[in-house]
């Protein structure tokens, strides 16, 4: 069995469950944290290429592998939905972060000339509306899925988490579900932004001001979150390893 409760404690068999949301989470809002960014600095021509490229290429490798294996390894036992949620949301997304690195390497001569404007770089990026499109509504559907099964609880054993569970039992479920909502909708202004800077509608409106703080929001919460759960998750395979 990978996990039983014994004697009202919950055993858990580690060796059957690979998860990284420790390090994904941190990737993954540092990468959704820099999308808003870029989007910022191309609006003010402040972009540095190079930098940026570097940094989806570093965020996209750790996004790629761990959740590439994540969401190959099905099922996750006793969290089986954390190969949707956590797996193929990171992978999605360190792909993503992998094309914006080569697209900032191979354009940075270009996109390093103060006299580009965003509506070249929008529409080189307009290709990306359709998956984005998918995804925001992927998110959205994880958000809705979360709100009506409730699978972001954490168990009584984990620390921090799971003693805040035991007060507000679905306060934490409220919390991840609605930021992935938030990311979603985020994606989904996205294409928006690209397809009308690429049109040439210079004016930035409420919905992409709308955008950009959704995705910071978002990007701090995940970070943050994936930095404490380094702490908390430690704590529950502490608190649910088998004896030896």
């Amino acid at each position: 069995m990978p996990y039983f409760r014994c004697m009202k404690k919950l055993i858990i068999d580690w060796s059957h469950i690979p998860t990284y949301t420790t390090i994904m989470a941190i990737f993954a809002g540092s990468s959704i944290l820099s999308i808003a960014s870029v989007g910022r600095k191309l609006l003010k021509r402040e972009l540095n290429p190079t930098g940026w490229a570097l940094n989806f290429a570093a965020l996209g490798f750790v996004l790629t592998l761990a959740g590439g294996h994540m969401a190959l390894t099905w099922p996750i036992v006793t969290f089986p939905f954390d190969n949707i949620v956590f797996g193929e949301t990171s992978l999605g997304l360190g792909v993503l972060d992998l094309a914006l690195a080569g697209y900032f390497w191979t354009k940075k001569a270009s996109i390093g000339d103060a006299n580009i404007p965003v509506e070249t770089v929008s529409k080189e990026l307009l290709p990306f509306r359709i998956v984005l499109s998918g995804l925001g509504l992927g998110l959205i559907a994880i958000a809705l899925a979360a709100f009506r099964y409730k699978f972001f609880i954490a168990p009584k054993e984990e620390p921090i988490g799971g003693d805040f569970a035991v007060q507000h039992p679905i306060g934490e479920n409220i919390g991840i579900s609605t930021m992935f909502l938030c990311t979603g909708l985020a994606a989904i202004l996205a294409v928006l932004f690209l397809t009308d800077f690429s049109s040439g509608k210079n004016r930035v409106r409420w919905y992409h001001i709308a955008n950009y703080t959704l995705l910071r929001l978002a990007g701090w919460f995940f970070l943050l979150t994936g930095a404490i759960v380094f702490y908390t998750h430690i704590g529950l395979i502490s608190n649910t390893s088998p004896p030896h």
